[in-house]
């Protein structure tokens, strides 16, 4: 027995004087492949963190190069690691090889600091360096200081190559290599897409990423030697914006454990001990954001890696928070109990960024969710940024290894375009007009803006007048009675209007490319879509948004303003949209809530529009596209449909169009999706969600709640069948919206989302329930006196001015109504639903 006490005492001694930081040993990693070499140093050097790096002297085992081998060394420069006290200069192409023992992930490191000597101009030195003899890893470059690049590349060849090439008159020199295995699960090949929700990104192991920043939030720096893959983390403290709103908070690592699956060499657990959270959390009612700035390059698509860890809260499903990264919702409402399986799990979460998606600066953001129930309060544990390779397989710099351009024509090309330009400059403005009058005969087939603009207006004789004056003139003004394009804008204007297409000025972004803020000349607010020439779904919507918008006019729908084609640019400018989409207002952005009132009066301007396109135009038309960011609004909250890019015209007579399923996940007709047989109902079903969105204020599809809730319409329909839809709306709601307008629009959207397209109402039929509903809510003023509306069995029936049915709108002032007349479109409908009035 006391051999066993003396046994069972030993283990408890030995296990207790292992560190809380050390991984456990099945979370260990030993690389296979681990090169670390001190450039121009003549013997090994030991680093505090007892890393030792080999000498690069026998050149021959690593280093190709046919120059003159010159080593430098400054053992007196005032440097925190002696691998920087020496270096390797090289005034020819280098190149160092290692062979890869197990191929796969491996980090490469390069050390730079540009040691003074008396024959090197370091400091002033530009060259290039390219790994696996494709990656540019860096272009023209020259460190000014102490600096080490960090790179994670899917090597898939036995060597890897690391290629240093001068400049003329210009060396290359390295300080220290690293190149070293990293486990396979560092970077799985999908990744969630920052836009649109939901989207998985696939192929992500074929890219090669740069460390732009990682940070130990709430915590001081981790150097290599406390993280098993040799990573140094940051501290967060200079990123952040306002450090006032944010407090950290710190527990002792061993805490920390890891879901099933998860291990300490994603991040070690002292980056999940540490945290920033609200600074004011204990208030009332917070309503701010913590938020992190970071200076990133837009020419290239970016990992986010988040990285979160409750180690605040007290129980489970307490805390919910929104995170947010480049300005958009990337996790709606966050339950790191649900998503970890319990408390101080580490939990991590990588997001997509797409080039165009890049503002600057960048900001990444947590903030509190706007529920009555759990804290009010938001964290974030760590974050990573990673670079990824740009289309010519580039990490630096517009130009491949192979010299193509990110734009297309080669380094060489370039400068021979850029020659050729000054030289024809003057040539080619003669020859316009005789170009224009030889020009090819499939000349309409050229994929640009002007090869599906112009032959929209085959035949209109004033549109050929103006196209060609047009091409001299700055300002043409041509107007088209039958297309109603109207002004025609210079590339030039759009420029100055866009302050040089400053990326600050984006308001939204898609497949086509991006949207810009802009005030032209005359002080018109105005919002430009600049297309992509690259993506052929955005000439398709471009061109569908186009054909669509040149015969619409209605209140309720995005007016076009004009266009611009010059240099094959394919550009429309729109009204600007004060208040911008719908959704901004519902959730997700921290502005000033809708009141009931406001928010019936848009979705009746919203049902007005998809009234009008499916039985007011020449042919009906179906938006295909409904949800609530493609319901803007004005600077009065008018609500105005747009984005016509997947519209399709149902011709007179046809009951359906047969076509590929497209449309929004979450607002999707089932049948549609079934039958790939559009109609106008499946426009209603998408609308009916869209009235679930601002109902509820909580997106369509948000797959970070539980099963059940993920599809707001599955969920929030079965709260509405038990007669309990009450517990679920929109809190800042509870106190105004009363139950019978609150009954009559839970009715419509129930209809809206009825399984078959024959069981849904039209849009007029809509239409009418939300005027209703609306009467309905001003019930009380109206019996006051305020609007004079007749009562039966009391139920206000609709007023009539003329014998034609009116609806009172509330507007601004709610003490006050507007009597309005409906859209001559609604009337049938009115009608049927005087019919039924006692089934209400």
């Amino acid at each position: 027995m006391a051999i066993l006490l003396v046994f069972f005492l030993t283990i408890i001694t030995t296990v207790s004087a292992i560190p809380t930081t050390a991984p456990a040993k099945s979370d260990s990693f030993t690389p296979p492949d681990n090169y670390l070499l001190d450039c121009g140093s003549s013997s090994q050097t030991t680093l505090p963190d007892r890393r030792i790096f080999s000498s690069d002297s026998t050149s021959s085992q690593y280093l190709k190069y046919g120059g003159r081998e010159i080593a430098i060394v400054d053992q007196s420069a005032d440097v925190p690691l002696p691998i920087y006290k020496s270096a390797k200069v090289f005034d020819a192409e280098a190149t160092y090889s290692f062979h890869i023992t197990n191929t796969g992930w491996h980090w490469v490191r390069l050390h730079f600091f540009p040691i003074r000597n008396n024959e090197f101009k370091l400091q002033q030195t530009k060259f290039t360096v390219v790994a696996a003899d494709s990656l540019v890893l860096l272009h023209e470059y020259g460190p000014k200081e102490m600096e080490m690049q960090e790179y994670l590349m899917n090597v898939t060849s036995e060597r890897l190559n690391l290629r240093f090439s001068a400049n003329k008159d210009s060396p290359a020199f390295i300080n220290a290599i690293e190149v070293v295995s990293a486990p396979d699960m560092l970077i799985t090949d999908n990744s969630d897409a920052l836009f649109p929700v939901g989207q998985k990104v696939d192929g992500m192991t074929k890219y090669s990423f740069q460390k732009m920043y990682r940070l130990n939030v709430g915590g001081p720096t981790i150097g290599p030697g406390n993280d098993t893959l040799g990573r140094t983390w940051n501290s967060d403290e200079k990123f952040l914006k306002s450090a006032a709103m944010a407090k950290n908070v710190s527990i002792a690592p061993s805490v920390v454990t890891y879901l099933e699956g998860g291990s300490p060499l994603i991040a070690p657990p002292t980056v999940y001990a540490s945290l920033m959270e609200m600074g004011a959390s204990d208030t009332i009612a917070p309503n701010f954001n913590i938020t992190w700035e970071f200076d990133l390059d837009h020419a290239y698509p970016h990992l986010v890696r988040l990285h979160f860890c409750d180690i605040i809260s007290k129980s489970l499903n307490e805390l919910y928070f929104n995170v947010y990264v480049g300005g958009k919702i990337a996790i709606s409402a966050l339950d790191l109990s649900t998503v970890a399986n319990g408390l101080a799990v580490a939990y991590y979460k990588d997001v997509f960024v797409k080039a165009n998606m890049v503002s600057k600066p960048f900001l990444v953001q947590v903030g509190p969710l706007n529920e009555p129930m759990g804290t009010k309060n938001a964290i974030l544990n760590g974050l990573e940024i990673l670079r990824m390779n740009n289309l010519v397989n580039s990490l630096d710099g517009e130009f491949g290894a192979d010299g193509r351009s990110t734009y297309g024509p080669s380094r060489g090309t370039v400068a021979a375009v850029g020659f050729a330009m000054m030289f024809g400059a003057f040539a080619g403005l003669g020859a316009m007009a005789v170009k224009w009058q030889k020009r090819p005969q499939d000349w309409q087939k050229k994929n640009s803006f002007s090869s599906w603009l112009l032959p929209l207006h085959a035949g209109d004789a004033s549109y050929t007048q103006s196209s060609k004056t047009s091409l001299g003139s700055k300002k043409s003004a041509f107007h088209s009675s039958t297309m109603g394009l109207g002004r025609y804008l210079s590339f030039s204007e759009l420029q100055d209007a866009t302050k040089n297409w400053d990326s600050n000025s984006v308001v939204g972004v898609g497949g086509f490319g991006n949207v810009y803020f802009g005030v032209l000349d005359d002080g018109t607010k105005v919002a430009v879509k600049r297309g992509n020439p690259q993506s052929e779904q955005g000439i398709n919507e471009f061109q569908t948004e186009l054909q669509m918008l040149s015969k619409l006019r209605h209140r309720h729908l995005v007016s076009l303003i004009g266009y611009c084609d010059e240099n094959s640019e394919m550009i429309l400018v729109y009204e600007y949209m004060e208040h911008g989409p719908l959704r901004d207002h519902l959730y997700g952005k921290n502005l000033p809530t809708l009141s009931w009132n406001q928010r019936l009066e848009i979705c009746i301007g919203a049902a007005r529009g998809l009234h009008y396109l499916h039985t007011g135009a020449a042919t009906a038309i179906i938006h295909r596209d409904v949800k609530t960011t493609n319901i803007l609004l004005d600077e009065n909250f008018i609500a105005k449909m747009a984005d016509f890019g997947l519209s399709k015209d149902v011709g007179m007579g046809e009951a359906h169009v047969s076509t590929a399923v497209k449309g929004s996940f979450g607002y999707l007709d089932p049948e549609y999706f079934r039958k790939q047989q559009l109609t106008d109902k499946s426009d209603v079903y998408s609308f009916g969600v869209v009235l679930l969105e601002v109902l509820c204020a909580r997106a369509a599809i948000n797959p970070s709640l539980p099963r059940e809730q993920v599809n707001l319409a599955e969920w929030a329909l079965q709260w509405k069948r038990r007669g309990l839809l009450d517990k679920i709306i929109d809190p800042s709601l509870v106190d105004q919206i009363k139950p019978e307008s609150l009954n009559t629009f839970a009715e419509a959207a129930e209809k809206c989302l009825s399984e078959y397209g024959v069981d849904r109402p039209t849009m007029g039929d809509v239409l009418w329930n939300l005027e209703y509903a609306l009467q309905l809510q001003d019930q009380g003023k109206t019996e006051d006196g305020g609007s004079g509306l007749a009562l039966a069995n009391g139920a206000p029936l609709a007023p009539t001015v003329d014998n034609r049915p009116v609806i009172t709108q509330a507007q601004g002032n709610q003490n006050s109504a507007q009597v309005q007349i409906i859209e001559e479109h609604s009337g049938t409908a009115m009608l049927a639903q005087f019919a039924n009035l006692n089934g209400r």
